[in-house]
């Protein structure tokens, strides 16, 4: 059934040139006119004082989430004992978020990155000494040499040696201590080899090539182990900011180097809340895999996880359910563009539509501009047509500056999940 449309207030954002300036105001509509309201997400949190705040912020990750998104779903549609899930976790900022407001959570992505953030990020209260620790790395002769046929591509032959021996004392070292150390050496480590580290996309730029020409001619030695050791104050620091927060015991479980379009839910949960990936995305995998590479994985691992990325990737095909997606499908003309925003859609859509099974209350799914040449496709009308189709109610589409934002609410005792054949 649908609910009687009833006029209540709302609040409404404003935007102007500067995004400080801001002003909220409240006013009067009719529930018909709520379908899509602007809102900038970073002024609605006030507890969590900027995007970079703490451990949601600690390395470099594409498409991440801002914390106060995943804050503003939870304050707004969560309730006491409810349980969270994002399929697409990639950082992990839902997991992160959902311990401040003490929600139990399951994180799923396919890269593997996910495991390490998340375990610094959560660090209680480090007991290591920097100083100690850094003279231990410049006495290292424990090697660690990543499996990677284009190491040397990546690297200069004389960055190697220290690297190796950097890399060889940090695993030799306890869990915890270990864990302090990564994310300070994954940035120095990406900094000293030939990817431009201003950049997601691992490739050699001008920038980069520069940046390595100009580090042989200095000190590179020192300036290695004092980049290392100021990224450890400065992770101890976030780690601290974060702890600052009433952080609650939760059960929570991070399933990594998972497909989730063939993986289903072992139980019920009460909100999805996740970003799939953008419908001509970088390949992440591709992003991340000096850092894999260095953490220990393998090159055949890694090569089969390139391979299970949306949208280049084969996808079984489902029937879909919106009339914009056949209308926006009419208008392009390259095979190989139709062929991967086919393949984007029936990934997603797919994906959503089993994983609404076990989705109890609502789905939150937050999606980026995308353009097909010069064509823009609206993706977000596109979910909303389709889960329609398996008993969602839409509820409100929020618009930022940056990404679009829809969010669905389950009918009241909707009916079973039936699979539609082709």
């Amino acid at each position: 059934m649908k609910k009687k449309l009833e006029k209540y207030r709302k609040s409404k954002y404003e935007f102007y040139e500067n995004p400080v300036n801001i002003k909220e105001k409240t006013y009067t509509i009719k529930s018909e006119s709520l379908n899509k309201v602007p809102i900038l997400f970073r002024n609605t949190i006030p507890e969590i004082p900027s995007t970079t705040y703490g451990t949601f912020s600690i390395y470099k990750y594409p498409a991440k989430f801002i914390p106060q998104v995943i804050a503003f779903v939870l304050k707004r549609y969560a309730k006491k004992g409810m349980k969270i899930f994002d399929p697409f976790a990639g950082y992990g900022t839902v997991g992160l978020v959902s311990r401040v407001y003490g929600y139990d959570y399951e994180l799923w992505d396919l890269d593997p990155l996910i495991n390490t953030i998340h375990e610094v990020a959560t660090i209680r209260e480090p007991k290591i000494n920097p100083p100690e620790l850094m003279q231990r790395i410049r006495k290292s002769q424990v090697e660690f040499i990543p499996q990677w046929s284009n190491l040397r591509y990546w690297f200069p032959e004389k960055f190697l040696p220290i690297l190796s021996k950097t890399w060889g004392l940090v695993n030799s070292l306890p869990h915890e201590t270990r864990n302090i150390l990564l994310i300070p050496l994954l940035k120095a480590t990406r900094y000293f080899s030939y990817s431009d580290e201003k950049t997601h996309k691992l490739y050699k730029s001008k920038y980069s090539k520069k940046k390595i020409e100009n580090l042989l001619k200095k000190d590179w030695q020192s300036q290695f182990y004092n980049m290392v050791e100021k990224e450890i104050y400065i992770l101890l620091k976030k780690i601290q900011e974060y702890n600052y927060f009433d952080l609650k015991q939760v059960k929570y479980k991070i399933k990594s180097g998972i497909d989730t379009l063939d993986t289903k839910l072992d139980n019920n949960v009460n909100i999805l809340i996740t970003s799939p990936p953008y419908l001509q995305a970088q390949e992440y995998i591709r992003s991340t895999k000096l850092e894999l590479f260095w953490l220990g994985y393998k090159e055949s691992y890694i090569r089969e996880l390139s391979k299970k990325e949306i949208p280049y990737r084969p996808v079984p095909k489902i029937k879909i359910y919106s009339s914009k997606y056949y209308e926006f499908r009419e208008k392009i003309e390259e095979n190989h563009l139709k062929r991967l925003y086919d393949r984007y859609f029936h990934a997603i859509l797919g994906t959503f539509s089993m994983l609404g099974e076990s989705v109890t209350d609502y789905m939150c799914i937050f999606v980026g501009p995308a353009k097909i040449r010069t064509t823009p496709i609206p993706i977000d009308d596109i979910v909303i047509e389709h889960l329609k189709e398996y008993g969602w109610k839409h509820e409100i589409t929020f618009i930022d500056r940056i990404v679009s934002r829809v969010m669905f609410k389950s009918k009241i005792n909707p009916a079973p999940f039936l699979p539609v054949s082709k």
